[in-house]
């Protein structure tokens, strides 16, 4: 009977010591989520300032873009109306 009242006893101090443990760990995991936190609302700041230069950056690029396209356009149109002009003479 003393067998059974001491591993029971030695099983309740096991699982105290395991709570005690758990709590600890979940204490330093909490301040550890607080700073990854920190620094993932440092992170989305910084990426935010970014944005207004990446806008810009596409607006120019479209802008680049739309330029390109209407030089093309009257080139290739100036072309055709070359050769339209050709085709109609041999005719």
């Amino acid at each position: 009977m003393e067998i059974n009242v001491f591993l029971s006893m030695l099983l309740y101090i096991a699982a105290i010591v395991l709570v005690i443990v758990f709590i600890i760990v979940g204490i330093k995991l909490i301040g550890i989520l607080d700073k990854a936190d920190k620094v993932i609302d440092n992170l989305d700041e910084k990426v935010h300032s970014f944005d207004n230069a990446f806008n810009v950056l596409s607006k120019t690029a479209d802008g680049f873009a739309n330029i390109s396209n209407s030089f093309m356009f009257s080139v290739s149109s100036a072309i055709s109306k070359i050769f339209k002009r050709k085709i109609k003479e041999e005719d």
